[in-house]
């Protein structure tokens, strides 16, 4: 499997048990959708390699515990710690609406209802405290940030993102 066919599942972050189960750490609202997942691919310095998974369950509020087929030691959880984890493109229902993937809009253009076309969406960064669209404006980065209420929006047919943002936002990367 390529890493271009599949989406960013999370990461796998700490040993729970002497008896190899893992923690993983999942960029999801909404967990219990991973509780019955039977394999995943795990990211390598050769590439994604599918481990089948014994036994999933949510463990506390944030993280999945996760046991591996054939990872039965300490050891064995040791070497997949901070290992990226991915699923296949092709297990996420359909989004309709204002409501998308962030892979899915990647290369979308973006439009402000009143600057008009500001540029190619290069990335979404959700590394902070409030993800961000980063868009590439003949060079220069646009930053905006992604919130239900400014976008106006999504048009997946002509790959076109419509943006009301707040008043003066753009003149602070465009002036």
């Amino acid at each position: 499997m390529k890493k271009e066919d599949c989406f960013y599942l999370g990461t796998l972050v700490g040993k729970f048990s002497f008896k190899g189960a893992l923690l993983a750490k999942l960029e999801s609202d909404d967990l219990q959708q991973y509780n019955q997942l039977e394999s995943v691919f795990v990211e390598t310095p050769t590439g994604l390699i599918p481990f089948f998974i014994e036994k999933c369950q949510l463990h506390k509020s944030s993280l999945l515990r996760i046991k591996f087929e054939g990872i039965d030691s300490e050891a064995d959880a040791e070497q997949l710690l901070k290992k990226d984890l991915y699923l296949p493109l092709s297990i996420l229902p359909p989004l309709t609406g204002k409501q998308f993937y962030f892979h899915e809009v990647v290369g979308f253009d973006v439009y402000d209802t009143q600057k008009g076309y500001i540029g190619s969406l290069t990335r979404i960064n959700d590394k902070g405290p409030q993800p961000l669209f980063e868009i590439n404006h003949n060079g220069t980065e646009v930053l905006a940030p992604l919130h239900d209420d400014f976008i106006e929006q999504i048009d997946r047919k002509n790959q076109k993102i419509h943006l009301r943002l707040p008043d003066g936002l753009l003149d602070l990367f465009l002036a």
